[in-house]
């Protein structure tokens, strides 16, 4: 397992961020020099701080999070209203740097697939620049089978790589929909659902791990 991968989501709230986290620390937790990178980052900086957390101080806030803008909107609209400007040809140079000094880069994305992140650009163009392998993040509620299914096909009509699919239980309780969504997601996606993230883990599987390693 060694380069960079791209974590996206469903949507917001997802559990990009957890997942990230906890593939981070469980990579380090091998021997493995893994960092988590947060490119984008619009309103609270607490998922920036969390992969910071899960990197063991290798990496400054900064370098974990170089764009940071303050207002919880998409970065395009966020960047107009407080006058920034988003350089994506600098944003893949840093992701690229980051894989020569680190053998795993974990980067999180930003929302979901098409988020807009410029005029012109959405997260979906700067993942493609970036030329890594990705990883959906699906989070189990009523709605997650037509973002995955959406989603999928955003990927690999942008000429991605889709490695591996996570489903990850975002609330304690599943209802109907979360019990039955896994079955549907592996007869429509066959191969590419490899495992669960359950409500609240504080550490990642050993066979989701392992499944994951073995894609990447």
């Amino acid at each position: 397992m060694k380069g960079g991968f791209v974590v996206t989501g469903t949507d917001t709230g997802c559990g990009k961020t957890w997942f990230s986290w906890l593939l981070v620390k469980a990579l380090r937790a091998k021997g493995i020099d893994a960092v988590g990178w947060k490119p984008l980052c619009c309103g609270e900086r607490e998922d920036a701080y969390a992969l910071e957390n899960a990197n063991e101080g290798c990496l400054s806030i900064d370098e974990v999070n170089p764009v940071w803008f303050r207002t919880p909107i998409a970065p395009f609209p966020a960047s107009e209203l407080e006058g920034g400007h988003l350089d994506l040809d600098d944003l893949v140079n840093r992701g690229r740097i980051l894989t020569e000094r680190h053998r795993v880069v974990i980067c999180e994305g930003v929302g979901g697939w098409e988020v807009p992140l410029t005029a012109k650009d959405n997260f979906s163009d700067f993942a493609h620049r970036l030329a890594w392998p990705v990883v959906m993040v699906v989070g189990n509620r009523l709605g997650a089978l037509n973002h995955t299914f959406l989603t999928e096909q955003a990927i690999r009509g942008k000429g991605c790589k889709l490695k591996a699919t996570v489903l990850n239980q975002v609330i304690e309780e599943q209802d109907v929909a979360g019990v039955t969504n896994r079955g549907v997601i592996e007869q429509r996606m066959s191969g590419q659902l490899i495992g669960e993230v359950m409500h609240g883990a504080e550490v990642l599987e050993e066979d989701l791990l392992s499944a994951l390693m073995d894609r990447l």
